[in-house]
């Protein structure tokens, strides 16, 4: 079945198509959500029922804090279960990495692919606040050279600027898919955002000395981004 790009629908189309993703990977959604809007709309009806006022004025206040108390943990718990099962659809693929780099929030550059070899350990760059960070999936062994090449190929020319290699896996030393972006997020500041322009200049001539890359074979997950906000729960 052909995948379907989110960035393409609208955000009604969006939330439908995020439902039925995660009603894949998780049969019981439907009942989860059902519930989890119940226990907000009990939360939200009593906490405006103790606040001062009475007769239809309190009812009425009551009932709206229902509604968006019901409506706010249904969203939350929606935004949890769907991010789960997008990370769960992604393990195993082939660029399901650089699909999920696209949940990074802007100020962050995302260049898939920049090196892989004839197994399809593949290396991705992240640019954003802590620099350059060149992330790896595949088998560790044989991303090593990969990362090692990239490392030094980008530190000829950007010698200043700091590079970070990650590995995705579950393996010691190595970062879970679901944990990446988290991960990439919680590097630190090392780079100003006035400078990180510059530095995506500078890093057209490193891309200009490896000429056109095809893409590794095999299918490529469909970007999160799209997904993003209903994910995240809003």
């Amino acid at each position: 079945m052909s995948q379907v790009d989110p960035s393409t629908l609208s955000r009604r189309q969006q939330i439908v198509e995020t439902y039925r993703i995660t009603k894949q990977a998780d049969p019981r959604i439907g009942l989860i959500l059902l519930g989890s809007f119940i226990v907000g709309a009990v939360i939200g009806f009593v906490i405006f029922w103790v606040l001062p006022g009475s007769g239809a004025l309190g009812l009425v206040m009551s009932i709206v804090g229902a509604l968006l108390g019901g409506l706010l943990l249904l969203m939350i718990v929606f935004g949890r279960r769907a991010q789960h099962a997008a990370y769960k659809r992604l393990e195993g693929q082939p660029g399901g990495a650089a699909a999920a780099l696209t949940m990074l929030r802007r100020g962050w550059t995302t260049e898939p692919a920049i090196a892989f070899n004839k197994q399809q350990d593949v290396v991705h760059r992240v640019v954003g606040p802590p620099g350059i960070v060149l992330v790896g999936e595949g088998n560790p062994n044989r991303l090593r050279p990969l990362l090692i090449s990239e490392r030094k190929r980008h530190e000829r020319v950007l010698y200043e600027v700091p590079v970070t290699e990650v590995i995705v896996g579950d393996g010691e030393g190595q970062v879970p898919l679901p944990k990446l972006v988290k991960h990439v997020m919680k590097l630190g500041r090392k780079v100003k955002p006035a400078e990180i322009t510059d530095l995506l200049n500078r890093l057209k001539a490193i891309d200009a000395t490896r000429g056109k890359v095809p893409l590794p074979k095999g299918p490529i997950p469909t970007s999160m981004k799209g997904m993003r906000g209903n994910m995240r729960g809003r």
